[in-house]
């Protein structure tokens, strides 16, 4: 899955259902360049999750709005629910293992399960 470029015009729409990770990320910031590679795996191993990134710089509302006091930060939601923060550079393992139970919580998949059940 590709990485979404967020905004305040789609953030809510994008985190909205599902599980969701956002990496809130400046230009200029070296450690967000170092995480930046491991946001890109994570969404390649993850297509069913919305991957998304928001520029502090251009989207301070919406840095504001989740108090990203420091950067690289990043929030894993549920449903449009922050449910994990991470601040500063973390290994993949630690956002992988972080992703399993947010999309464990949240259910089967109803068109899966719809299907099974006309079969």
């Amino acid at each position: 899955m590709d990485i979404k470029h967020l905004t305040k015009a789609d953030f809510n729409d994008a985190i909205a259902s599902g599980t969701s990770l956002v990496d809130f990320w400046a230009g200029w910031c070296m450690p967000c360049k170092m995480l930046a590679p491991v946001i890109e795996e994570l969404a390649g191993e993850h297509a069913d999750i919305t991957v998304g990134k928001v520029d502090v710089d251009a989207e301070g509302e919406l840095a504001m709005q989740f108090g990203v006091m420091s950067i690289p930060t990043v929030v894993l939601f549920q449903d449009g629910k922050e449910v994990r923060r991470f601040v500063g550079v973390q290994p993949k393992n630690v956002y992988a293992d972080a992703i399993a139970p947010a999309q464990a919580d949240a259910g089967p998949d109803p068109e899966t399960v719809n299907r099974a059940e006309a079969e």
